[in-house]
């Protein structure tokens, strides 16, 4: 169970897993909560969870910082 949970964390951004430990709640009441809030909204909150997901990839790609000048 744990590989399919790794699986999915993996490839769908990580969202609900970094709110989870920023706000210090459970990661599978925070799916939860986005999935029944987008059956009520029609799937607005979708766009917010692709806002963060982007939003984690530059953060992921600006922390990142090179040993040496030649690192590419």
């Amino acid at each position: 169970m744990k590989r399919i949970q790794y699986f999915f964390e993996s490839q769908a951004f990580g969202v609900c897993t970094m709110l989870g430990e920023k706000l210090g709640i459970a990661t599978s009441s925070i799916r939860l909560s986005f999935i029944y809030v987008s059956f009520l909204t029609f799937g607005s909150p979708v766009l917010l969870y692709f806002v963060l997901a982007f939003w984690m990839n530059v953060q992921k790609s600006l922390r990142r910082e090179r040993s040496t000048v030649w690192d590419l």
